[in-house]
């Protein structure tokens, strides 16, 4: 692991993630998590705030990246809750069929490399009228954003943890079994566009 990647990576994506603008978007869809819950990505635990514990019976956050996680540190001493660490990826989410009520992942689809493997593996582990939470950034629907974003992202992609700028969530969702409710998309405002744009809600698997 370069030098980068261990030290510098982490601090900047944990950076990026922190803007108020983003922790409203969290906070419209993740107390919505209840029962028996699976993050995937839990990074350096920005949802942990927003998390209501009073409506958690379980608690598995998947993260395989061991330095990003050491930053979240102060986000769980503040909190209630006591993660259930699983430290694969989320190609291979290592849980039963239909353990957890809720998935939830937020912007995490963008760095998995195998995004559709990990889609199933998702739906797999749902409970039969489960929920799958989400916010995440992807392709812009305005022509010339998405020209820029398709020129950024090759460069992008290295400073950012493997963060794909040109991915469309809401269509990996339908494509990957998923049905689409109470969706909202919308560029975030004082973002930059070819990263702005974010869709949030949730999914069940049909």
């Amino acid at each position: 692991m370069s030098l980068y990647n261990r030290h510098i990576m982490p601090r900047f994506v944990n950076l990026a993630c922190s803007s108020g603008q983003m922790k409203k978007i969290r906070n419209k869809v993740v107390p919505l998590a209840q029962g028996k819950v699976l993050e995937i990505g839990f990074g350096s635990g920005h949802n942990l705030p927003f998390l209501n514990a009073d409506k958690i019976e379980h608690y598995w956050a998947l993260e395989p990246d061991a330095q990003i996680r050491k930053l979240a540190h102060k986000r769980l001493e503040h909190s209630p809750l006591r993660p259930e660490f699983l430290d694969l990826e989320a190609e291979n989410i290592p849980l039963e069929n239909a353990s957890a009520d809720t998935v939830l992942v937020t912007f995490t689809l963008c760095t998995i490399p195998l995004v559709e493997q990990a889609l199933s593996e998702m739906r797999r582990v749902l409970k039969p009228g489960g929920r799958l939470l989400f916010a995440e950034h992807g392709a812009a629907p305005d022509e010339n954003v998405a020209r820029w974003q398709n020129r950024i992202e090759p460069y992008w992609k290295p400073l950012a943890g493997g963060c794909h700028l040109t991915r469309k969530p809401l269509t990996l969702l339908e494509k990957s079994g998923f049905t689409l409710e109470d969706t909202t998309s919308l560029y975030i405002p004082k973002a930059p566009h070819f990263a702005g744009f974010v869709s949030h809600g949730l999914a069940r698997p049909v």
